[in-house]
């Protein structure tokens, strides 16, 4: 393009720069004919981010203003990868029409599509929550508010303390977080991804009060037991204002904000979501996690659901018990059998009905309602045999629709094209006044073919033609000899070297008809289509009741399966403070095992509150604490557990203490991230926790480990939290003499010629011996070294330092001691003393001895 071009085009830049300085931080995709162009710095980082080709169009200062654009029809491929880089797109349309437009055609911002504010099924997970998350307040007190703007969740809570709000986001992982702009910078949670600073404003909390009540049409918010939560109701009240700024429209489809507490809950930290892998592994990936052995959900809305339930178990006993007495219910008889197919017929009817109420819904997204809606009626009849009162009441709420049922399946063809821009979604006998258009449109070829055989009967002139081109429209062409005997109704219109081109009364009136067909049947089928979805959003209510019933009964369907083939079975809850495991198994490794698994009990009661658990490593002492904390977690979703029985008083919190890696970035080795989350567990842990300690204290020197692995234990069992404690420090065994709540347990080993043999096996009592050198010769360490090894084991349990060895039961071997390895190795001021005869020295040689010592020291 020339530069004197380019400068026709300077309205239309002035256009681009008043739209883009509304929006400096985002890129802008503006459109222009088929493209969506991106320009100057929005491009540059397009190009880079998309590998797409950056070009340059006239100029700006003497300099080619950089450009990069891609096709408006393959815009949501780009806008996926955009997304999932953490970017937010402003999408500026043209809304003027080209053809009539003086200057350049009118553009404005149809909507922001953010990390937190995606609702399109190819810019999301299907089976995760996407969620927008604001904080407010201070570490006193803060205020969250959390909304899944692509199922309509919408919900408000206050937490003390920063380790309450950051264990909350942990367990949230929101996709962008809202905080006020007055906030001091480095705050702990701006290491989060997608943290953007909002105006303080946006916050205000009268404010947010008034557009809460008019989204809600309530008079206050009283209903959602919300009313006194000043911070949150502020936090929700810039969510709704940043919601509405993306979407440009209104938000039907939030109906209700649901009021959170965490003494509903059993509160997990973020470390021990980690740990316990319950749907990411440690490796970031989604294989051998809890979500992925227990998963079997046939819509993405009950997986969805499911993880939700993982990562939030509860501690409300009614609820658990109604859950577990509807897996039992559907396990009678398998009934479970008879639902999972009609399921599958649902499908994700929580997002679809969410991008009906924002307005955006595909053509395919009404097809699935339409089947959706279809299949509803034979579910309610398979439910119908179902007592459990939860399930009774689930079905309540899983109505049919047999007005919407019928109004789609005469509304939509069978299988719709994606998008309704070119129209070929609704079926014909819909809309008598669209069928008219398109046939109009359809059958202008035959009408003309008609009208020409006509027209050479009714002249006699055999060289006629009726034709058409795009400037001059419809015509009737006569050779120029021929023009002369042309009958009185044909109007000349066009005059050719040896032709004359003539329009009639009929041709004419079938032109303007014929043109306009086929523009006012796609204006009329694109009218018809979003009266469609407005009398869809008049269901709204209902239908998201009903949504929410499915993807319950996924999941309970989905646990009665896996309970019947993961050999699961129902955990009772007590009054009486207890945890008691009949042949526990690990569900997820269970499922990797080549050979059979080992399962153990495990028993823990008021008198006995912690076991030391010691052992070879890769014995099991790991597998064996995971398995009860999945155990307990299970049990406190409602499901059944992977234990042949169990009994259990509810949990307040778990915690795990297991393995660590540095944190570089915070600057934290791996010994302040283990004394981190030691220290938490200490000051959090109650006597209503589960806690699970996995060799604490062994990033120092042992004695520095010992003493505070032995602290440690003993401060649990003051704080009577049922407590998993594996520990490679023998000297710990010694605890239960003067802890009444504390016993041994060991794994089992044996060597078999010179190898160690692992029998996984949890025995009472603790270990009798360590297999450290075993493991090391089991790993591949060459064997002199182990050889090399065994001489100086042997010389520093001879030389070690005096220990007083625990007391053993009859016939037990004595444990071994374990010493910080330097301490029997000569200290070169030991050695200095061994050679230092005091009788030969004066006494100012003496003090001068004493103070170079002191120095090396």
């Amino acid at each position: 393009m020339s530069k004197n071009d380019f400068s026709a085009h300077t309205p239309m830049m002035q256009q681009y720069w008043k739209l883009k300085n509304q929006h400096p931080d985002q890129l802008m995709f503006y459109r222009m004919g088929d493209f969506y162009e991106l320009f100057y710095e929005d491009a540059k980082r397009a190009a880079a981010l998309l590998d797409i080709t950056l070009t340059a169009r006239g100029q700006s200062a003497g300099q080619a203003i950089p450009m990069a654009g891609i096709p408006f029809h393959a815009a949501e491929g780009y806008l996926a990868r955009l997304v999932k880089l953490g970017e937010s797109v402003v999408i500026c349309e043209q809304i003027g029409d080209p053809a009539t437009s003086k200057g350049p055609v009118e553009r404005q911002v149809v909507r922001i599509i953010t990390p937190g504010t995606v609702s399109d099924e190819a810019l999301l997970d299907e089976r995760r929550d996407n969620l927008l998350a604001a904080v407010l307040g201070d570490e006193k007190l803060f205020g969250l508010s959390v909304l899944d703007i692509a199922s309509g969740r919408f919900s408000v809570q206050e937490l003390k303390g920063w380790e309450n709000l950051l264990a909350e986001l942990e367990r949230m992982s929101p996709a962008e977080l809202l905080i006020p702009d007055d906030w001091p910078q480095g705050l702990p949670l701006e290491k989060r991804r997608g943290v953007r600073r909002r105006a303080p404003w946006d916050f205000d909390r009268d404010s947010a009060h008034k557009s809460l009540c008019q989204q809600f049409s309530t008079q206050d918010l009283k209903g959602f037991g919300c009313e006194n939560l000043t911070l949150a109701i502020g936090a929700a009240g810039c969510l709704l204002a940043y919601a509405r700024e993306t979407q440009r429209t209104a938000l039907p489809h939030l109906r209700r904000l649901r009021h959170e507490r965490l003494d509903e809950t059993v509160v997990l930290d973020g470390a021990t979501r980690r740990n316990l892998e319950l749907d990411t592994n440690l490796a970031g990936g989604r294989d051998n996690t809890l979500q992925s052995v227990l998963d079997r959900s046939q819509t993405a809305m009950g997986s969805r659901l499911l993880s939700r339930w993982l990562h939030r178990p509860l501690r409300d006993r009614a609820v658990l018990e109604a859950r577990q007495g509807s897996i039992a219910c559907l396990l009678e008889h398998y009934r479970f059998e008879s639902i999972q197919p009609q399921l599958k017929d649902i499908g994700d009817l929580e997002r679809i009905l969410a991008r009906i109420g924002l307005r955006n819904a595909r053509p395919r997204d009404l097809a699935r309602l339409r089947d959706a809606l279809a299949a509803l009626p034979q579910l309610q009849q398979a439910m119908q045999n179902l007592e459990a009162p939860h399930l009774l009441q689930l079905a309540g709420s899983i109505r049919t629709y047999p007005e919407l049922a019928e109004l789609l399946a005469r509304a939509i063809i069978d299988t719709p094209p994606a998008v309704i821009r070119d129209g070929g979604v609704l079926k014909s006998g819909y809309d008598a006044e669209l069928d008219e258009l398109q046939s109009l449109s359809e059958n202008a070829g035959q009408y003309l073919m008609d009208l020409e055989t006509r027209e050479k009967a009714r002249t006699g002139l055999a060289n006629l033609k009726v034709g058409y081109n795009r400037v001059h429209g419809y015509f009737i062409e006569l050779p120029s000899k021929q023009a002369e005997s042309a009958p009185p109704d044909y109007i000349r219109r066009q005059t050719l070297k040896g032709a004359e081109r003539f329009i009639t009364p009929e041709l004419k009136a079938f032109e303007d008809k014929a043109l306009s067909a086929k523009s006012r049947a796609l204006a009329r089928e694109k009218q018809l289509y979003e009266a469609l979805i407005e009398q869809l959003i008049e269901h709204l209510a209902p239908l998201q009741e009903s949504a929410v019933a499915l993807a319950e009964l996924d999941v309970l369907s989905n646990l009665a399966e896996r309970a019947l083939n993961l050999d699961l079975n129902c955990p009772r809850f007590t009054e009486q403070p207890c945890l008691r495991i009949e042949q526990g198994r690990h569900p997820v490794v269970e499922q990797v095992l080549d050979t059979p698994f080992v399962a153990n009990d495990l028993g823990l009661d008021d008198d006995t509150r912690m076991l030391i658990i010691t052992g070879p490593n890769m014995g099991g002492k790991s597998t064996y604490m995971r398995q009860t904390a999945l155990i307990v977690l299970l049990a406190q979703i409602g499901s059944f557990v992977p234990a042949a029985a169990c009994e259990l008083s509810l949990v307040d919190r778990i915690f795990t203490r297991i393995g660590s890696s540095d944190d570089l970035a915070g600057g934290r080795s791996t010994f302040m991230v283990e004394m981190s989350e030691t220290a938490n567990i200490l000051h959090n842990a109650t006597d209503s926790s589960l806690v699970l300690m996995d060799e604490v204290g062994r990033g120092t020197s042992t004695f520095d480990g010992l003493s505070l692995a032995w602290a440690a234990a003993e401060q649990l069992a003051r704080l009577r939290a049922f407590t998993l404690f594996a520990t490679h420090y023998f000297e710990l065994t010694v605890l239960p003499e003067s802890e009444a709540v504390v016993s041994n347990v060991h794994l089992s080993a044996t060597e078999h010629k010179e190898r160690i043999v692992f029998l996984h096996h949890v025995l009472a009592g603790p270990a009798s011996q360590s297999y450290g050198l075993a493991v090391a010769q089991l790993a591949g360490v060459p064997e002199e070294v182990i050889r090399r090894a065994r001489d100086h084991l042997s010389r520093l349990e001879s030389n070690s330092l005096a220990h007083e060895s625990p007391k053993m039961a009859p016939g037990q071997a004595a444990a071994p001691m374990q010493s910080d390895l330097f301490a029997s190795l000569p200290h070169p001021v030991i050695e200095e003393l061994h050679r230092t005869d005091p009788d030969e020295m004066t006494p100012r040689q003496a003090l001068e001895l004493l103070y170079s010592l002191k120095k090396r020291i």
